[in-house]
């Protein structure tokens, strides 16, 4: 009973000459996983972020996932910069990259012109 435990591997992988296996398998793990969140994350520039503290608006998850949404379906359709109106606010999206370029609040909107996108999807 005293046997010990072996882990092995079900189906070798294959490992480019001169690479070790974790350096492979560290790699691929990372290659796929900063894909995969990079589709689904949603990023604010450094723009976004200040205007967003400036004009004090603050999103929570819910937002967030809406948002989120909103730029999947503007994608869908082949945009590139797009404008999101959600409730008090105007959001600027570069639709590719999954990054808020620019925040307005409610007050800002007003007599604004809202150039170089190609939609507008409004989130509700």
């Amino acid at each position: 009973m005293n046997d010990p435990i072996r882990v092995g591997q079900l189906y070798p992988a294959k490992i480019p000459p001169g690479a070790s296996r974790s350096q492979t398998a560290s790699a691929a793990g990372r290659d796929s996983f900063q894909s995969v969140l990079g589709e689904q994350l949603l990023k604010f520039s450094g723009h976004a972020s200040k205007r967003l503290e400036q004009r004090g608006i603050e999103l929570n998850s819910e937002q967030l996932r809406k948002i989120g949404s909103a730029i999947d379906k503007a994608a869908a359709k082949g945009s590139k910069e797009s404008l999101l109106l959600m409730q008090d606010m105007a959001l600027i999206v570069n639709v590719r990259n999954r990054t808020v370029v620019t925040a307005v609040d409610g007050g800002s909107m007003k007599d604004n012109v809202f150039t170089q996108i190609d939609s507008a999807v409004i989130v509700s």
